[in-house]
């Protein structure tokens, strides 16, 4: 069943489980959150990648996948701004934009994970591929002078295995399109094999790196 919510269209996407902090200064995206603080059954709003243009002033091009993000602290932030803290929750589907008249709104459905195991040769993969960007990001740490990256470990991840994949998801250094393909997996196996990959392009991208580090660090 459909529900209509109000929606923040960003540069990012945003996971179950993730904290988001917003500065919020747009005069309808102002409206949206004074709209979202006055009733406690309301603080909860609709975020979705921008495809394509910017998040101030319209005309972006929006993705159909987001999460629903739960208000969790509002205070001033100088001038006309908000400073909101926000967590995602449930995922969601938009099934129709609804005029932006004050703020962006859509009718959406959440989307639970599909059934699907993670079977044991993808948890195998997985942990090989963390294992060996976790080597790789050490040695680029060092480096650079940065603490290294904690390598989680699939089994010791709270959760269940749709959980798991989001935690992870969460913690690792892949760019907005890797993150909408996680988000958009339909259930958990199809999340790890999306991970992987993503894993597969930031081994690659390390390896580079570490190949040419005065170079690397000179194009950052």
């Amino acid at each position: 069943m459909s529900t209509d919510l109000p929606m923040f269209p960003l540069g990012t996407v945003l996971f179950p489980g993730e904290v988001l902090p917003l500065q919020v200064f747009e005069p309808r995206y102002l409206a949206m959150v004074d709209h979202c603080l006055a009733q406690p059954d309301r603080l909860r709003f609709g975020v979705v990648l921008i495809a394509r243009g910017h998040e101030v002033g319209g005309g972006d091009e929006r993705t159909g996948v987001g999460t629903i993000a739960r208000i969790t602290s509002c205070r001033p932030g100088g001038g006309a701004r908000l400073l909101i803290g926000c967590v995602g929750e449930q995922r969601i589907r938009v099934d129709e934009w609804l005029p932006d008249d004050p703020y962006p709104r859509a009718a959406v459905t959440e989307w639970p994970d599909e059934p699907s195991e993670v079977s044991a040769a993808s948890a195998r993969e997985l942990t090989d591929r963390l294992a060996e960007f976790g080597g790789l990001h050490a040695r680029w740490s060092a480096l650079q002078g940065h603490p290294s990256w904690s390598v989680p470990v699939w089994d010791d991840l709270p959760g269940s295995d749709g959980d798991r994949g989001f935690a992870l998801a969460r913690s690792l250094p892949i760019g907005a399109i890797d993150r909408l393909r996680v988000l958009s997996a339909p259930g958990p196996c199809e999340r790890v094999l999306v991970l992987c990959d993503a894993l597969a392009d930031v081994v690659a991208a390390l390896r580079f790196r570490l190949a040419d580090p005065g170079g690397a660090e000179e194009d950052a």
